[in-house]
């Protein structure tokens, strides 16, 4: 008999039809509000992110502070930035899920779990400490849960994306229902839910849900799609691509099975914006997951779309999407072979408009620091299908990246944080077309914690 399970679908409806997601107060402030707020003549917003320790080093589950300064200063190493003392709180049960506007001047942000979990709020940035609320805040947590995940299109700070998929096994219809002895497994029902909102208006644009299938020999072996995130705009606008990760069940006892092989990489595709019709194309090159994990992982480069995998036998692989909704299999663009490594693992990364990109990764040789495997840059060129290890920032073995989610593109120049756990370190300023590297401002840390990132 099949198993019913919750469809969070007829709420959300009755939420949008009754006004539920009404705006709420935000308590939460700045360290120090005496401080009168900067200018940003001296460039762009820099907004430095930094997650607090919870009970282990690198954990990120203390909290996040941030703290702006203006690329001008951001370039100076003779300035020192101590957001764990004077930073602002964002709020957050765990490491917050921040993004920011393509100008600096604003920061979004939706809490990640706790009492205030799924809430959206949006930041004017005015220099240090100072990040004053803008408009109103409303919570999301009807449509995606209180620990959503989401991402902000590129589609000139209009639009953010979250989304979420939930599963439940199927059993065959057995003639004695009130005997289950004899049940087996056929499936697991996933369904996918994504809410669209509007960034500037603080309104949900849109909510939908759909069942995400895969082939039927696939489903009999307990595949299914078990993560889904980082949805991205295709370059025409009316598609949305979606990273997921297959997991699998053992048919047999319905028990999770975590050592299956890699099969080949997959993207979910959406019309946009009514968000239906979903379909699943499939990468001949890539294996793994597609979804990342805390930065964005795919983005619209000179009309195609370029992704991110993780998993890979063969290490990560930056693949391709052309303007026709399919992956383009003749790119074939490897960074165990690139850079000369094994196991290469894409953490985070960030390309540019000239086609360059600053790439956050571990591999088969990092050491393994407090927190986990050490994390290192390379610069990468996607034309050329070449990336080389950045030597111009310092390398320890405590320098952690699995969490990191914040670049700062502006023109070729890419902003970077590095520092261990637990230590001071530095901005790093790289020039995309030189491959200079310009030491910037100093990151004083604190005892088990650890930057994020720049937004």
């Amino acid at each position: 008999m099949n198993r019913i399970y919750f469809n969070i679908k007829t709420l959300a409806s009755l939420a949008i039809a009754t006004g539920l997601l009404a705006s709420c107060s935000n308590d939460d402030g700045p360290v120090d509000p005496g401080q009168e707020p900067g200018d940003n003549e001296g460039g762009r917003w820099i907004t430095v992110a930094a997650a607090r320790m919870g009970d282990n080093p690198g954990d990120g589950n203390g909290g996040t502070l941030i703290y702006s300064v203006t690329s001008e200063e951001a370039k100076d190493p003779t300035v020192a930035i101590e957001p764990f003392d004077n930073g602002f709180t964002a709020p957050s049960n765990r490491t917050a899920r921040l993004q920011s506007s393509e100008d600096g001047n604003t920061i979004f942000n939706i809490s990640y779990a706790g009492e205030t979990g799924g809430r959206y709020t949006k930041y004017n940035v005015e220099g240090g400490q100072n990040f004053s609320e803008a408009g109103s805040p409303i919570s999301i947590s009807e449509y995606v849960g209180s620990a959503p995940r989401w991402i902000k299109l590129f589609d000139g700070d209009k639009t953010g994306a979250a989304v979420y998929v939930d599963t439940e096994n199927q059993f065959n219809d057995n003639d004695t229902p009130e005997d289950e002895s004899d049940d087996f497994y056929e499936r697991t029902e996933a369904t996918m839910g994504i809410v669209t909102l509007d960034l500037q208006n603080s309104v949900i644009n849109k909510f939908e849900e759909s069942s995400l299938r895969l082939s039927e020999e696939l489903e009999a072996q307990g595949y299914y799609f078990g993560r889904i995130d980082m949805p991205v705009l295709n370059a025409a606008g009316d598609k949305l691509y979606i990273g997921a990760r297959l997991s699998k069940v053992n048919p047999e006892t319905t028990e999770s099975d975590r050592d299956f092989e890699a099969l080949a990489a997959k993207t979910i595709v959406l019309d946009y914006p009514s968000l239906e019709n979903p379909t699943i194309i499939t990468s001949e090159i890539g294996k793994g997951n597609t979804n990342g994990y805390r930065s964005i992982n795919a983005f619209l480069v000179n009309g195609s779309v370029y992704q991110a995998n993780q998993g890979d036998p063969e290490g990560s692989h930056i693949l391709k999407i052309d303007a026709d909704n399919e992956y383009d299999n003749s790119y074939d663009f490897n960074l165990d072979e690139a850079l000369g490594v094994d196991d290469a693992y894409i953490l985070a990364w960030r390309p540019t408009a000239n086609g360059k990109a600053v790439v956050a990764y571990r591999h088969a040789g990092s050491a393994e620091g407090v927190a986990g495997a050490q994390g290192y840059f390379a610069l990468v060129d996607l034309e050329a299908q070449t990336a080389q290890k950045i030597d111009g920032i310092p390398y320890n073995e405590d320098f952690y990246l699995f969490q990191y989610q914040g670049f700062v593109v502006d023109g070729d120049e890419v902003y970077v944080t590095e520092a261990p756990v637990g230590e001071n370190g530095n901005i790093y300023v790289i020039d995309t077309e030189t491959g200079e590297v310009t030491k910037g401002a100093e990151l004083v840390n604190v005892e088990g914690s650890h930057f994020i990132g720049v937004f």
